[in-house]
This record gives structure tokens, sequence and C-alpha cells, in this order.
């Protein structure tokens, strides 16, 4: 398969999973989705943890978090050509995509999984995404029949005008995982502000 950097993706590029439609159609503000707090911050000690040993390169199927309860299929993703990353259909709630021209989870390097906060109907996948928290398990099943197991080094929340494209994106020389969706503020008028992004590292394989 075609491999990339991660950082040729633009900084727009989860807001098609951001326009809360669930929230606008509602009227229920009170609905919207946990944020991550201060204390789940990344700090230097996250980036120096050591990771199990690097995985050979494999796509992944399905993604588990169970501290969250999520439980999905994985679709591959590109980017569109204004530079973003596509999106999974809206309909599908329970489904995730991951950046098929980049890293596979697992594989030393920064792969990248993405998915809706919610849609017209409620809730999608990665909806309590900003409650996990550090040290949570994440768990990415492979086409070759491993599961790689990362744990949560930082949960953050960024504003979609202040995204910080390298640290989400960047390479990097252990096997890494970023799991992002919408967060931030809430506007009617252009739906999420931002994006939770979860930072995590490969702890094991079985």
């Amino acid at each position: 398969m075609p491999r990339f950097g991660n950082i040729a993706i633009a900084s727009v590029t989860v807001a098609a999973l951001c326009s809360g439609a669930w929230l606008l159609g509602s009227g229920a503000e009170s609905h919207a989705p946990p944020q991550p707090s201060a204390a789940q911050a990344s700090a230097r000690a996250d980036r120096e943890q050591s990771a199990a040993p690097a995985l050979p390169p494999s796509p992944p199927d399905r993604i588990r978090i169970p501290s969250i309860r999520v439980d999905a299929p994985l679709m591959g993703l590109l980017l569109t050509p204004q530079g973003s990353l596509d999106v999974p259909p809206a309909e599908k709630k329970n489904l995730a995509g991951w950046y098929e021209a980049g890293t596979t989870p697992g594989e030393t390097g920064t792969a990248i999984v993405a998915g809706h906060v919610d849609n017209a109907e409620g809730p999608a996948v990665f909806y309590d995404l900003g409650a996990l928290k550090k040290g949570s398990s994440i768990e990415v099943q492979r086409r070759d029949g491993a599961t790689a197991v990362f744990s949560v080094d930082a949960v953050e929340v960024y504003e979609a005008r202040n995204f910080p494209d390298e640290k989400v994106y960047g390479a990097a020389r252990r096997p890494e995982l970023r799991v992002i969706t919408c967060g931030g503020g809430y506007s009617k008028t252009t739906g999420y502000q931002g994006n939770v992004v979860v930072f995590a590292h490969l702890t094991g394989s079985h």
C-alpha cells in the first residue's frame, strides 16, 4: 500500500466529523459530549515511556476501548482533494476509520484513527472519547491476527484554529496511536469548534 507522512494531512483533517447535527437538531446543548480535563494533558514523562517492540505492518480491522465501551470496526480513510482526511459515513455511527496511507497501528510511527462524535440520530462511536483517562487501554485488532495494545498517555482538546499538526501527526520513534474526534466549544452555526485527541503508545500485543 502507498505510504506517506501523516504531516501531509491538513489541519482541517476532521472538520467533517464536527457538524454536531444531533445537538443542533435536538436543541439540547446539555447533551454535549464529555471533554478532557487539564489533568489528562501530556507531560514529558508520558513521552519518555518505553514502548513494546514494534509489530510488522498490517491493516487494522477493529478498535476496542473497554473503559468507554467502544467496540467498532475500522474502515480505511484517504485524503480528500482538499487535503483533509476523509471520514466514515455519518449514518454508520459505530464505524471508525484509520489513515491507510500512513502508519498501521502497532508498527513504528504514528497511526491515525478518527470517528464521529455524533450524528443526526444521537451519540456516535467516539462520543465518550473525552472521558478517557491516562493509563486506559486501547486494543486494535489487526488483519494479521495480532491485537496491538496501547496505553493512553494523554487526552487533550484543541481549538480548530490552533490545532497542533506536528504534535498530533508528526513522526514518532516508537509505535504510537492517535484517536481523534470532535470536541471543544459548540456553535449552532458551525458545530464543534475543535477536536479531542487521544495520545497512546504500544505496550504489548497478543
